[in-house]
């Protein structure tokens, strides 16, 4: 369908009007589920293996996270490079490979926790050019107009894979095994594969070419110029680092506090993408670059909700407070990911959002090595608490902070520099930022 030059297509799925982009989500779908049923395949796997070691699970994440830590900025570079689905396309080759390797020696009997280690660390690397190259293709496949939606769709679709991936895992983790589970996600990758292949070149919204090479200190320079992108960018580092470690404090509430089967760690999680999905759904309607508030309150909100969750007496309560903590996290994860986006040119989004991808993602293997200590001596409602308490404090400063700008630091200056090969501060989609956009 077309639209008008002045004109905004609406409806909760308006970007699901253009055809590569609907292509792109439903091999996504499939995809995210498969990895799902996955990660909670591979976390009672090393339960089983280690007698419930939190810090072996503990040690498993943060293998799967270390690599997007360390090479996710040059993920980036390639993102802003090279074309972004031949990237994609050898990147989930490359992690169906892996995966089958492992789903193998699951199902020989011949798998020990260093295979598993290393499968993660292995699938670690190779997302450190996949998110970041992912996430900035999505422009790519819409346009400027309907990033906000597409963002948000591609956060419900990723979320209905959480939903639908850890309950289907534990009904299969205990009828069919950990092996069909495995398999099943190697599979899974066929789906983005196709999607991606089926997309036609010559409908999507390249970049306009940046002179000379995409350099990750030009991207650097970018947003540390950049003062309404350097406040989301923190935050989110601090509560990805305290909070968003639910891969390790979930399987272990529900194994050694609660103590349950693989199925109702399936529902806790569930518990949490529900909750997820329900904002995703809600930032559909999202038009435009969220203000720095929206961002901070969410955080609040997150925070106190999670802290609320550690304290949940029962398993029922807790499941109540993850759905709403779920809700919260996601929405804190949008508004933050589509201030940092929106405010950024197309020629710089893969550097930037590799920035923002190193930090959700590369901080999980430090928050996870911390959580895991932290959970062997106080227990499993400790790592969730003491997650909501840090990430409440860090929100609280952030709003403070936004309270005692007066005048407001202007995001922008008034005029561009001449296109050069070192970073522009001015980014060309956005108009500069107003009083309310910061303090609003």
């Amino acid at each position: 369908m077309t639209h008008g030059p002045g004109t905004r297509p609406r409806g909760t799925f308006r970007s699901l009007r253009v055809r590569n982009f609907r292509l792109f989500a439903l091999g996504q779908v499939a995809s995210v589920t498969g990895t799902w049923m996955m990660v909670t395949a591979q976390d009672w796997l090393v339960l089983r293996l280690t007698d419930d070691s939190a810090g072996a699970l503990g040690l498993v994440t943060a293998l799967q996270f270390a690599p997007v830590m360390l090479l996710t900025m040059l993920g980036g570079r390639l993102a802003d490079r090279c074309d972004k689905r031949k990237l994609l396309m050898a990147a989930n080759a490359v992690s169906a490979a892996f995966a089958l390797l492992l789903t193998v020696s699951v199902a020989t009997g011949v798998v020990r926790l260093w295979h598993v280690a290393a499968a993660a660390a292995a699938l670690g690397t190779v997302n450190a050019v996949e998110i970041p190259t992912r996430m900035s293709f999505v422009g790519e496949l819409v346009g400027p107009r309907l990033l906000p939606n597409a963002s948000a769709l591609s956060a419900a679709y990723f979320n209905t894979a959480r939903v639908l991936g850890p309950a289907l895992a534990g009904l299969l983790l205990s009828t069919v095994g950990t092996p069909a589970v495995m398999l099943l996600n190697a599979v899974s990758y066929l789906a983005t594969l196709a999607g991606l292949a089926l997309i036609r070149p010559a409908e999507l919204r390249h970049r306009a070419s940046l002179p000379g090479k995409a350099r990750v200190a030009d991207g650097l320079r970018y947003v540390a110029a950049r003062s309404d992108l350097v406040m989301p960018l923190l935050l989110t580092a601090v509560v990805c680092l305290a909070g968003f470690n639910f891969q390790l404090t979930l399987p272990l509430l529900a194994k050694t506090t609660f103590h349950t089967e693989a199925a109702t760690f399936g529902l806790l999680t569930t518990a949490l993408a529900v909750g997820s999905l329900a904002a995703a759904l809600v930032t559909t309607a999202r038009r435009g670059r969220p203000a720095a508030r929206t961002v901070v309150v969410a955080a609040v909100a997150f925070g106190a909700l999670e802290l609320l969750a550690g304290f949940a007496p029962g398993l029922p309560s807790a499941a109540v407070a993850l759905g709403l903590t779920g809700f919260a996290m996601l929405y804190f994860s949008q508004a933050a990911n589509h201030r940092i986006q929106l405010g950024t040119p197309p020629e710089y989004r893969g550097r930037v959002l590799a920035m923002y991808t190193l930090i959700t993602q590369g901080s999980t293997p430090v928050g996870a090595l911390l959580t895991g200590l932290l959970i062997d001596r106080f227990g499993a409602r400790a790592g969730l608490s003491a997650g909501g308490l840090i990430s409440l404090a860090a929100a609280l400063a952030a709003l403070l902070w936004l309270k005692s700008a007066a005048p407001p630091l202007p995001a922008e200056p008034a005029a561009a520099p001449p296109a050069r090969t070192r970073p522009s501060v001015n980014p060309p989609e956005d108009k500069p930022e107003n009083k309310e956009d910061i303090a609003a």
